[in-house]
């Protein structure tokens, strides 16, 4: 059983339960700069060692891993600073937000033999890990195109302070989701060009970034996809549409993963269609607090998988080449949404002296 520690108790609050749930793991010390969110989890939790300092889980020779939920901009310094002092690491997305960065951490990573895994929870959703199987498996053939998106109402979320200064854009917070299922069956993204605005009910609130933005990717190999991201409207029915869902089409079926539903549809090469709906016993080990706005069972599922990868001596993905590749095409989309033109992945990585390779 291997040890870990938390740092950023928001989001970190999933990570808390599926560490105390899981038997593969043992939670040592939850960390955050805010002492009173410190005591708030620790009287849900029932789970008392907690500090406020990085420096005492950096110093704890007893912590294998360090989980790290803390605003983008202090991804970088804290990863660094996890692999410098022996740890390996978990970080949520995106990676870093600086790509000048990249490479200082690719070469500690390499030089200290440390893991790092970025948490893209919902590679790890119960649909997501059955269409990727059945991919895998060849139940429908070879792929030929992707489509993904996240359509939210989240005109509530404008409500917050933050989410009205020009550093917020919903590219990087929301997006990253859906891109990374098209980074998950097509990692050689060679270009892509997108459009976007900011809708009226944006505008009204104050927001400063685009809202409503659609993507088309083009593969190395040809192959295209497109993403599609929507988040101050209302939305369809659930029973007609998802918020999230990623679609596979290929050369002999095709599939359908539908994120907060607990959906997965697909069509075989036999011909077979069938629709497959998870019920409460799944609900609950997915959504574990109310409103299903903390999602801990994807949580665990990926921190058992990065735990295996220590132990059995494998990579696991997305890895910090791939999270960094990811970075890079955020960047490339929101260039192309200013520009109005294609933006091509290596320019962007050459920018930053970045070597494309098969993950990057």
């Amino acid at each position: 059983m291997l040890r870990i520690a938390i740092l950023g108790l928001g989001e970190g609050r999933s990570t808390m339960s599926a560490a105390l749930e899981s038997k593969k793991l043992e939670l040592v010390t939850i960390c955050d700069k805010n002492e009173e969110l410190c005591r708030q989890r620790a009287t849900e939790f029932d789970f008392k060692n907690y500090t406020t300092e990085y420096d005492d889980l950096l110093n704890d020779e007893s912590i294998d891993i360090i989980a790290i939920y803390t605003p983008d901009y202090l991804h970088a310094e804290h990863v660094k600073q996890a692999l410098l002092a022996g740890k390996h690491v978990v970080c949520t997305k995106p990676f870093i937000d600086d790509l000048s960065k990249a490479n200082e951490l690719l070469e500690i990573s390499e030089r200290t033999g440390k893991k790092v895994f970025v948490g893209q929870s919902s590679r790890f959703f119960e649909p997501m890990k059955r269409q990727h199987k059945d991919f895998t498996e060849g139940v429908i053939g070879d792929l030929i195109t992707i489509e993904a998106h996240y359509h939210a109402d989240h005109r509530w979320f404008l409500e917050k302070g933050w989410a009205l200064l020009d550093s917020f854009k919903w590219l990087y917070g929301g997006l990253s989701h859906p891109v990374d299922f098209i980074r998950w069956y097509l990692p050689n993204i060679e270009e892509v060009m997108g459009y976007g605005m900011i809708s009226s009910n944006a505008k009204k609130a104050g927001l400063k970034n685009e809202d409503t933005m659609h993507f088309i990717f083009k593969a190395q190999d040809g192959r295209v996809a497109r993403v599609s991201g929507v988040y101050t409207s209302p939305t369809q029915p659930t029973k007609r549409d998802s918020g999230m869902s990623c679609i596979l089409r290929g050369t002999e079926g095709a599939s359908q993963a539908d994120y907060h539903e607990l959906r997965y549809s697909v069509t075989t090469k036999e011909g077979e269609e069938k629709i497959i709906h998870w019920g409460d016993e799944k609900l609950k080990y997915y959504f574990r607090f109310s409103g299903q706005t903390h999602h801990a069972g994807e949580y665990q599922n990926y921190l058992e998988y990065f735990v295996d990868s220590i132990e059995q001596g494998f990579t696991a993905y997305p890895d910090m080449k791939e999270g960094i590749g990811t970075v890079a095409l955020l960047i490339a989309m929101d260039r192309t949404l200013k520009t109005g033109v294609p933006v091509k992945i290596s320019d962007i990585l050459a920018e930053y002296n970045l070597v494309k390779s098969e993950a990057v």
